[in-house]
């Protein structure tokens, strides 16, 4: 049953959620066809969502962000709490990473789109950043995460969660549950 316009903001949810799965198993360049059959939808209903594959990846990049700055605006989360909301992200978004890896070769407007998402992270970390914190020096907080998220490999969520943790353990980084934020 075509549930029509009252399904669109489910759809793109859904969308962005199947995204962030499909680009988590299989990388950036996944068939774009895959995306739409994981949200339960038709290729049409994603590109009138999503005119492009930048756009479905902007999407994500969007909501990954969104959810570690609902995450920091939570006052009783600590720097650990938020570092562990960033991390799941981390571990399940291949797009995250990307955005903390661009160089901006081959993708037109990534490269400034991901400085601006890049530094909007940064201040939500730095929010909840304890004073004398290790990582509290100029680039020494980004250069952690974008260290972190390199060590981000492996065919599984569970693998490159152990990756994560194990390269914050070497930073001498506390990190708290790594899960989505809920709240």
């Amino acid at each position: 049953m075509n549930h029509g316009p009252r399904a669109a903001a489910r759809n793109r949810a859904a969308l962005v959620t199947a995204a962030r799965e499909i680009y988590a198993q299989y990388g950036l360049d996944a068939p774009l066809s895959a995306i739409a059959r994981r949200a339960g939808v038709g290729q049409g209903v994603l590109y009138r969502h999503f005119p492009d594959r930048a756009a479905v990846a902007t999407a994500v990049l969007e909501e990954n962000v969104r959810q570690v700055e609902k995450a920091a605006a939570t006052e009783d989360l600590t720097f650990a709490g938020v570092l562990g909301v960033l991390t799941w992200h981390l571990t399940e978004s291949a797009a995250f990473i990307g955005l903390l890896h661009a160089d901006g070769a081959g993708r037109s407007g990534i490269r400034a789109y991901a400085l601006a998402l890049s530094e909007r992270v940064e201040r939500a970390l730095r929010g909840h950043l304890p004073d004398g914190h290790r990582l509290g020096a100029a680039d020494d907080l980004m250069l952690a995460v974008a260290m972190v998220s390199g060590a981000v490999t492996g065919p599984t969520r569970e693998e490159r969660e152990r990756r994560a943790l194990a390269a914050w353990r070497l930073l001498v980084v506390e990190v708290g549950p790594v899960r989505p934020f809920e709240g």
